[in-house]
Order: C-alpha cells, then sequence, then structure tokens
C-alpha cells in the first residue's frame, strides 16, 4: 500500500513538473527571453553568427553599402526591438536596434538605462531643464524615447545570435554581422537610411558610414560628430575610451 501511495505522489509530483518544464524550454527557444544564459541554450547552439571572425584588419574598409528594408523589418519583427536598420556591404550586415524591454534580459547586467521617459507625465521632452522641444533629427534619444544601451558588450550575446542568424539566413553571402544598439550609431543608420528612403545615393557617405562602423565596431579613433544633442551632447568616458 505503501509503494501505491509513493507511487503516486511521483507521479503526480512528475505532471506538476512537466508543464514548468515545457514553459522554460519554450521560453528559451522563443524570442522573448534573451537573459537565461543557461548551458545548451537552444538560441546559442552552433557557430557564432556574429561579431568579428575574419580577424581582417580591413574588414570595417567597405567599398559601398545599402540599406536592406526586408532585412530591417524582419529583425524589428523580433520581440524586444522596436526597431532596427540593416546596412549591408561588399563584406559585412551591420545592424543597429532600438530596445522597447517587450523582451526580457535584452541588457546584461552592466547595460545602464540611458533613456529618462519621466518627462511623458509631466508634458515636457526633456524633464531635467522642462524644454518641450526634442531634437527632430534623431531617432534615439535621451528623454521620452525608445531604449539605447552604449556598449554593445552589454547586449544579450542570446539577442545578437538571434538577429545574426536572421541577417544570415535572408543574406548568406556576408562574411561578419556587427550589432549595436548604441544611441549615436543608431541614429547615423537612421540619416543613412533617410538618403535610401529618399531614393538618393548612398556613395557620398561611404566615407562618414566607415568612420561610424570602424569607432563602434573596431576601437576606432575617430569619434564622428554626435547627433543625438549636437550642441550640448558630450560623450561619456566609456565612449570616449572604445
Amino acid at each position: 500500500m505503501l509503494k501505491r501511495i509513493a507511487a503516486l505522489l511521483l507521479s503526480a509530483a512528475l505532471l506538476l513538473a512537466a508543464p514548468a518544464c515545457a514553459y522554460r524550454q519554450h521560453a528559451q527557444n522563443s524570442d522573448t527571453d534573451y537573459g537565461s544564459r543557461a548551458a545548451n541554450d537552444p538560441k546559442m547552439i552552433g557557430q557564432k553568427a556574429y561579431g568579428s571572425t575574419k580577424n581582417n584588419p580591413h574588414q570595417h574598409e567597405n567599398a559601398f553599402f545599402e540599406y536592406s528594408s526586408a532585412i530591417s523589418g524582419k529583425v524589428a519583427s523580433l520581440n524586444g526591438v522596436s526597431s532596427a536598420i540593416v546596412m549591408l556591404t561588399d563584406k559585412n550586415a551591420y545592424v543597429g536596434l532600438m530596445l522597447d524591454w517587450t523582451a526580457v534580459g535584452t541588457r546584461g547586467t552592466q547595460g545602464t538605462i540611458e533613456q529618462n521617459n519621466t518627462g511623458t507625465t509631466e508634458g515636457v521632452y526633456n524633464v531635467e531643464n522642462g524644454s518641450p522641444y526634442g531634437n527632430s533629427r534623431a531617432l534615439v534619444y535621451p528623454y521620452n524615447s525608445y531604449f539605447s544601451v552604449n556598449d554593445l558588450n552589454d547586449l544579450s550575446p542570446e539577442l545578437k545570435q538571434t538577429v545574426a542568424v536572421r541577417v544570415r539566413d535572408m543574406a548568406p553571402n556576408v562574411q561578419e554581422v556587427h550589432i549595436s544598439a548604441n544611441m549615436e550609431l543608431m541614429n547615423y543608420f537612421n540619416e543613412f537610411a533617410k538618403e535610401a528612403w529618399g531614393s538618393r545615393p548612398l556613395t557620398p557617405w561611404i566615407d562618414t558610414f566607415n568612420t561610424v562602423v570602424r569607432y563602434h565596431f573596431a576601437g576606432g579613433k575617430v569619434m564622428p560628430p554626435p547627433l543625438t544633442q549636437p550642441e550640448t551632447y558630450t560623450p561619456n568616458e566609456s565612449q570616449m575610451r572604445r
């Protein structure tokens, strides 16, 4: 009798645990959780799809670049991503992200919150000085904006892998996929995209583009002029060091 009761209790425990395990596995497989970082995580199985892989010092000396509407839309459809701008070159794919916190774990524990959106409750853009004016040139802004992450290393590896796999599915010939949610990079990519949307050639922008991507992805020493707050914005020390 005791053995039968024990067996029934064990069966009940397994039945209760099964839904929890199934839910956890579903979350790890989905694009709602980029923070589990568990061993054998399904998002990280396979070869690393993002970042530097060629060890080529000239990898970011691109001969041309173009905006990809299709890949941008595919990446933007991910949970956690509010907007994406994807540029393809003769070598690489570059992805700028704007985040919306609709998925967990997109930002690492070291990533600070860069946006202050409390002005939305007070009818102002900049809650620090009470200004009702924003910067129409900036897509990502320090106030009343979707979210940015300054350092690409503070983005979840699972998020970057998920994004890179989507990019490579649609552009299998790219050598490297580089991903950032940096505010200034995203605003520059938005400027480039505006040119493409207006059916204007991107050729005149190639030097600026290469300066931007070298600075953000290869430790370039030349920092492009800031777009977020041109009159007042000063990069913080961590940006100056990168």
